[in-house]
């Protein structure tokens, strides 16, 4: 295999490869995931593209088949953080719960994978690099109140301390009431109340009395007329309280030091965990990609065997969700050089980039806009000379500029490269330019290149004709609608269709007249060969499209009719299941009464019960004969009033129902309607339904619909609704919808509310199955449940906080 070589920075501009990156990050969940596929590297050996396409493809099994994608909501960066804690700072409160929640999230991730590590093992593979710190997260956490304040659950030393600092407030609280209720003391107060002041109690005290209130003064008020004065009586528990809040502090301290160090201690397995979330996200967005343009993996191949893309179509256009005109690119045999043709705008250069852009994502691991079952090599280098390369700070004008690029790419390719030219040599005299180009891809077939050239010159088009490595295809042209069609056609050039195209633009009649007779004389016999090969060619497209279209429509009528014959088998043998069951019936009953006839005869062996017993045989054979004769007439009334074979069933239509008899048509509902049979309303399948001649009866009913809605919603419970506490997310992604129910349940949380309900309706069952997956983690849930019948159903979780 040959070496791999950087990809071009040229190459990379001129297909738009950051389109692709950017495409690739938006679909990714964290910032991480985001920074990852930005970074989206190539890869250089075949078995690591084989692995990368390999782990995209179970997560983009995991989307299609399951609904689901990987929980990594909460996952982020917390590098600067762990730096910090390693180093041994000191986090704060916030800091040290955002990291908590970074933990459960990674843990969430771990788990979620380690489920399906049978069908994942890949992804397994990499969610086993994540560390379980989940204990680590819960001690945090219980470390901390939701407003951030830290706990006393933190510690017992600090339990004890705000217990001792809880004490001297109510003590000093308890003598200044006695204080504020001594009529002596006071009379000498501006106001009777206390505040504080320096993290000291105390009382405005009247400046002209400051010497009855002995006490410290903390403070003054901006006229000078009141003090606030720590009363002498306080002085001491005030004094006490300030070194047990000093112990608190300290505490507080020494708890923030020790859950950081702690934190510093798993550093490296934490910056491991956030490493492992954010490849799973980057390939966990490469499969929501490969979803949205539906492409598929393409089979490696070496790059000196032949290829094929089947039904290409260029990624960028099918990232715009455009309708893409799909086209086979293929190399075979001896082929080296495609060399495409035929009019401007007719999609050239999108086959040309299309293909290169394929070959890039494949380096990168990504699957391509192709059918499965496409082959592509793992190219060593692509090269390309596309767009206009006029350069004036170097004052090169546009052909020298694109001879430079070619100087370029006949330097650095080489064997296992695919190098792509648009416009090859065109901006100079055509004979020169013919002779230029012949030139430089006889240079790039001799080193073992793969070529893609695009062009409007006849001798590259007459090349492809006499040497073997070299294959045409054109971008076709319908002539009747004078417009580009878009599609490939391998195996004949194109000619450009510029009078076709000058016409649709609007250029005078006259001018484009002229132009067609002065090519008339002035094309060579190429030319005109081309033009007359198109037309057919043409001709021959049409009637294959009209075959075709013919084709399919034979094919969907065989299928109905087999469809319908297949459905008269099946009714036919359920009535001649039914008349079995009924005959069999019929004749286990005679057969019970021969029996007792027969063991009465054998009790009393007389003549007088012989001749009764054969007077009962007969009784008994002419009453079968009677049913034989009413079931014969029955069925053929039932037969007369039947409606023509294929009678269309509608609204109010008289119908036979198996097991149910005569019935009316209520409604039609595609292939099925509401009949109703007496009393009873049922749904059926319309080929299940007899239609019958004659007009029905109107169907009788105990009560009155309203009426009975009526009933059902007074007998009803009602439903819970917390006060109005809802959040509706239906129709929203998992991820935006789990971010919105954590800030919902946050918030509501806070407020002391006692429960919520979330409502996400049923869908596929994938939103209601990812957001029951949190609340089951969710620090603040109690319980959560389906809602019952009266309050929504499982299309609801109600949710209760814990206390």
């Amino acid at each position: 295999m040959s070496p791999m070589n950087p990809i071009p920075a040229k190459t990379l501009e001129d297909l738009q490869w950051n389109a692709i990156l950017e495409a690739l990050a938006t679909r990714a969940k964290t910032d991480l995931g985001k920074a990852r596929c930005l970074a989206r590297p190539f890869l250089s050996v075949a078995e690591q593209v084989r692995d990368e396409l390999e782990k995209t493809e179970e997560l983009r099994t995991l989307w299609v088949q399951e609904h689901l994608t990987l929980p990594l909501f909460g996952v982020r960066d917390i590098r600067v953080l762990l730096d910090r804690s390693a180093k041994g700072g000191t986090l704060e409160p916030p800091d040290l719960q955002g990291s908590a929640n970074v933990l459960h999230a990674t843990v969430r991730v771990r788990d979620f994978v380690e489920d399906r590590q049978r069908s994942m093992p890949r992804a397994w593979a990499i969610a086993d690099r994540i560390a379980d710190l989940g204990k680590l997260a819960q001690k945090i956490e219980r470390s901390f109140e939701p407003d951030g304040k830290i706990s006393d659950r933190a510690s017992p030393a600090l339990y004890d301390l705000r217990e001792r600092a809880r004490g001297l407030h109510g003590s000093i609280k308890t003598k200044l009431d006695q204080l504020l209720h001594t009529d002596e003391f006071t009379s000498l107060l501006r106001e009777n109340y206390f505040t504080i002041r320096n993290e000291r109690y105390v009382v405005p005290v009247l400046a002209s009395a400051r010497s009855q209130v002995p006490g410290i003064v903390h403070n003054a008020s901006q006229s000078g007329q009141t003090l606030f004065v720590e009363p002498q009586p306080l002085i001491t528990l005030g004094n006490e309280l300030t070194i047990a809040q000093s112990m608190v502090t300290e505490e507080e301290r020494r708890i923030l030091q020790a859950l950081t160090e702690e934190l510093g201690e798993h550093a490296i397995e934490i910056e491991e965990s956030l490493e492992a979330c954010c490849e799973l996200d980057a390939i966990e967005a490469a499969a929501k990609l490969a979803v949205d343009i539906l492409a598929e993996p393409p089979i490696q191949v070496p790059a000196e065997v032949p290829f094929r893309l089947l039904a290409m179509r260029h990624p960028l256009l099918a990232l715009q969700q455009k309708t893409v005109v799909p086209n086979d690119v293929a190399f075979t045999g001896q082929e080296r050089v495609l060399v495409v043709s035929g009019p401007n705008a007719g999609g050239k250069t999108v086959t040309l980039s299309g293909v290169g852009l394929c070959g890039l994502m494949l380096r990168a691991g990504l699957f391509i806009p192709a059918e499965r079952g496409s082959t592509l090599p793992l190219f060593s280098d692509i090269e390309s000379a596309i767009g206009d390369a006029q350069d004036m700070s170097k004052d090169l004008s546009t052909f020298s500029a694109h001879l430079t690029t070619l100087k370029a790419i006949g330097q650095a390719a080489g064997a296992g490269s695919l190098v792509l030219i648009d416009e090859i040599a065109a901006d100079t005299d055509p004979r020169e330019g013919a002779a230029i180009a012949l030139a430089v891809l006889e240079d790039l077939v001799g080193k073992g290149a793969r070529v893609i050239v695009t062009t409007h010159l006849e001798e590259l088009k007459a090349i492809a004709v006499t040497d073997p490595q070299y294959v045409n295809a054109r971008v076709g042209f319908d002539a009747t609608k004078m417009a580009p069609t878009y599609k490939l056609h391998v195996g004949t050039p194109g000619s450009s269709s510029a009078i076709e195209i000058a016409r649709r633009v609007g250029l005078d009649a006259k001018i484009c007249d002229k132009a067609e007779e002065n090519l008339k004389t002035s094309a060579g016999p190429l030319g005109r060969a081309l033009q007359a090969l198109e037309a057919k060619e043409h001709e021959a497209d049409q009637s294959r499209m009209s075959l075709e279209a013919e084709r399919r429509q034979a094919a969907e009528e065989r299928e109905a009719v087999a469809r319908e014959r297949a459905a008269l088998r099946e009714r036919e043998r359920a009535i001649q299941a039914e008349a079995r069951a009924e005959l069999v019936a019929e004749v286990e009953k005679v057969r019970g009464t021969v029996a007792k006839l027969l063991a009465d005869l054998q009790a009393r062996p007389t003549v007088r019960a012989a001749v009764d017993a054969q007077a009962e045989l007969a009784k008994v054979a002419e009453e079968e004969q009677r049913k034989v004769d009413r079931q014969a007439a029955e069925a053929k009334a039932k037969a007369d009033e039947r409606m023509p074979e294929g009678a269309a069933i509608h609204e109010g239509m008289r119908v036979r129902v198996p097991n149910l008899g005569d019935a009316q048509v209520l409604e039609v509902d595609g292939d099925e309607a509401v009949v109703a049979a007496g009393a009873m309303k049922v749904r059926r399948k319309l080929k299940d339904l007899v239609p019958l001649k004659g007009q029905a009866k109107a169907a009788k009913f105990a009560e009155k619909k309203g009426e009975k809605l009526r009933k059902a919603e007074e007998a009803a419970p009602q439903a819970m609704d917390f006060g109005g506490n809802r959040l509706d997310v239906r129709g929203m992604r998992a991820e935006d919808a789990l971010r919105a129910a954590e800030t919902f349940l946050d918030r509501s949380y806070g407020e002391g509310r006692p429960g919520a309900i979330i409502l996400h309706g049923h869908g596929t069952g994938a939103l209601k199955a990812t957001l029951r997956d949190y609340l089951k983690n969710s620090p603040y849930i109690r319980s959560y449940r389906p809602g019952a019948n009266h309050e929504g159903g499982d299309g609801i979780t109600v949710v209760e906080f814990k206390g």
